[in-house]
């Protein structure tokens, strides 16, 4: 049988592959989109709770500050295909965008599987080969002349094209098709896969509390959660926001920024636990909160502690707090030195909890790590190594924030990666 052929090959059918494959074809490459599952756009169909948040409209500068692992090497891929490119992308296919809070960009139908499909049409439109249910066993190099010959699919057929670009995301969210493909066709071509990790993840801890399921299902909004050292020195800037306790620890958008640090910190310091600091008021001075306190408590001299200050905080958290405090909760006013109320302002300003770690890989959004970009050239997406092999996506070594950060790069990347594999077909 003869070889099938084409000028550029896309692994991977989400959205730095989709794109990538527009791209190229835009360019007018003869592009061949594999994908091992049944359908593309998985991982894009369940973006954003289902609604897709294609990109954040934040400028340049705040996008790369809220992607800190290898931001800065965006600074290329954004000259080439940025947020407002993306942005004029979707809305030039007719899908109209609405911005939310943050910066988040979504469809105004609120559906990602509206998103999905018009982007296949998009690359269906441009007479792009796409083939699911078709899995690569091994990228073919040709190390004499460092170049890329194509792919070899597990059945056995060959393709032959003389630019292969990967997309096949990283080991994060697996049942979409992310199964850390991409690495050993990395290692193979001579690219360094930099330690993975799980980021944007909820975090285990270990406290009483915890354990004991005081405090599971209560959502704290507009909190500040920070990550601690050995020697309570914050190791980042707190976030902002909003999170929640769980049975095994805690979650939400605060938790889920604060989980790298965590996992990063436990191996640094080598350490079983990583303390977090918790700030129920964060927009106030401890010295405030103390003149709060002192207010609530005069003006119902009478009345219990705990039934002054029910309203002050969310009431399921009072007891520990007390308890944290030595504060008797049947106390009244006159009997509560300055000092027991110094010591609850205290708490209630850095609430401690214990990081054990993260859940697993496999459970988190994003993952960390993976094919180092300084093997990259940045403006082309290209390996320095082999000529003709790109990559783009989350199976590079760059993570964001959730927000629209990690699809931002995925599209930039991609839409890069496809337009350097069709122009290498004029050069």
């Amino acid at each position: 049988m003869k070889n099938m052929h084409a000028d550029v090959i896309v692994i991977g059918g989400g959205p730095a592959g989709l794109m990538a494959a527009v791209a190229a074809a835009e360019y007018g490459a003869k592009v061949v989109l594999l994908d091992k599952g049944s359908k593309l756009g998985r991982k894009l169909a369940i973006s954003g709770g289902g609604r897709c948040n294609v990109t954040n409209r934040a400028d340049v500068e705040e996008i790369i500050a809220h992607i800190p692992g290898n931001g800065r090497f965006m600074y290329s891929p954004f000259s080439v295909f940025n947020n407002e490119d993306i942005i004029q992308f979707f809305e030039n296919l007719g899908i109209k965008l609405k911005e939310e809070d943050n910066g988040r960009m979504f469809p105004v139908s609120d559906k990602a599987i509206t998103v999905v499909k018009t982007l296949i049409e998009k690359v269906q439109s441009l007479k792009v080969s796409i083939r699911t249910r078709t899995e690569v066993n091994e990228v073919l190099y040709d190390f004499s002349n460092s170049k890329v010959k194509g792919v070899q699919l597990v059945s056995g057929e060959v393709i032959e094209a003389p630019n292969v670009i990967i997309a096949v995301g990283g080991k994060s969210v697996p049942h979409t098709g992310s199964t850390g493909d991409g690495y050993p066709w990395a290692k193979k071509a001579g690219h360094t896969i930099t330690e993975l990790y799980p980021t944007e993840v909820p975090i285990t801890a270990n406290d009483r509390f915890i354990k004991n399921k005081e405090l599971q299902g209560l959502s704290l909004r507009n909190v500040k959660l920070s990550v601690l050292d050995p020697k309570s020195k914050k190791l980042v800037k707190g976030h902002v926001g909003d999170m929640i306790f769980t049975h095994f620890g805690i979650s939400g958008p605060i938790v889920l920024r604060c989980s790298q640090y965590v996992v990063k910190a436990k191996k640094k310091y080598q350490v079983k636990a990583v303390p977090l600091a918790l700030d129920l008021f964060p927009d106030k001075h401890v010295d405030t909160v103390i003149t709060e306190i002192e207010s609530l408590l005069v003006e119902q001299p009478k009345k219990a502690v705990k039934n002054v200050l029910n309203s002050w905080v969310p009431e399921r958290l009072l007891p520990l707090l007390f308890k944290i405090s030595d504060i008797d909760p049947l106390m009244i006013q006159p009997e509560i030195s300055k000092e027991k109320i110094r010591s609850l302002a205290n708490v209630v300003k850095s609430f401690h909890i214990s990081a054990t770690g993260t859940l697993s890989l496999e459970k988190a959004f994003v993952t960390g790590g993976g094919v180092s970009v300084k093997e990259l050239q940045p403006k082309r997406m290209e390996s320095k190594l082999m000529k003709g092999l790109f990559f783009c996506g989350e199976v590079l070594d760059i993570h964001g924030y959730t927000g629209g950060y990690n699809i931002t790069v995925a599209f930039s990347t991609g839409y890069t990666a496809g337009q350097a594999a069709a122009m290498n077909m004029w050069e």
